[in-house]
């Protein structure tokens, strides 16, 4: 009956983790741009992404060696708005749920079972012996945004915008959030959610999870073979009476 009873409970977790599989939100669209990418890069409720699966690591990997990606997060981080996005998605419940994922070992069975598959070394190497990516690098000391790049840094109205940075109304809001109650309730909230850890992992901590195994689970069924030596002896059945 022990062993009955924790196998289904264990048939339980797994169940439940294909529930959580199938409840959880779809993975966001691979970006189309340049700034999209550093837009997404910069996001830490987001920017984890790309080494949660390799299908997704691919597309990361190729804007990460194309020069208009490096333009684009040099042009990002000379706007004092990147730098109070960070700020603030760093406080945000999002980012929490974005970093323990990693906990789920749905993951590493994904980057296990790429290593061992020949098609994800190929597009993994592809834009390395790609004559193109080449040429774009010899390129880009001629390419306009570069040169766009180098004369903002000659501005002045750049630092003028990061002088007046700590007074503008988002940073405003991102030094008035640590004093928001709403903020530590969404992290409890965050930290107590199941599928803030993944598939597996939610469902092996969330208590509905063995609730339901325990449905009609009677306890004195474990208990009744240790009582039974202390139970009252039955009285003596009385001898007929002679005829």
């Amino acid at each position: 009956m022990k062993l009955a009873k924790l196998t289904a409970a264990l048939i339980a977790v797994a169940a439940s983790s294909v529930a959580f599989a199938d409840t959880a939100a779809p993975a966001a669209a691979t970006p189309a741009s340049s700034d999209a990418w550093v837009a997404k890069m910069t996001d830490p409720t987001q920017n984890a992404s790309a080494f949660k699966d390799p299908k997704t690591f691919v597309p990361w990997m190729n804007a990460m060696v194309d020069p208009a990606t490096s333009i684009a997060m040099t042009n990002a981080m000379m706007n004092p708005a990147t730098s109070l996005n960070m700020m603030t998605g760093m406080m945000s419940p999002a980012a929490f749920q974005n970093y323990m994922q990693f906990m789920d070992p749905a993951v590493s069975m994904k980057w296990m079972a790429a290593m061992m598959d020949p098609n994800f070394y190929t597009a993994a190497m592809t834009p390395f012996i790609n004559p193109n990516l080449y040429m774009k690098w010899m390129m880009a000391p001629m390419d306009p945004r570069l040169l766009a790049t180098g004369m903002q840094a000659l501005n002045p109205g750049m630092y003028t915008n990061w002088m007046m940075a700590p007074m503008s109304p988002q940073a405003m809001n991102a030094m008035m959030a640590p004093l928001n109650p709403g903020m530590y309730t969404n992290w409890m909230g965050a930290v107590a959610n199941p599928q803030t850890y993944g598939p597996l992992v939610g469902g092996m901590v969330n208590p509905a999870t063995y609730n339901n195994a325990l449905q009609g689970f009677n306890p004195m069924t474990m208990v009744a073979p240790m009582m039974a030596p202390m139970a009252p002896m039955a009285a003596p059945v009385a001898a007929p009476a002679a005829q």
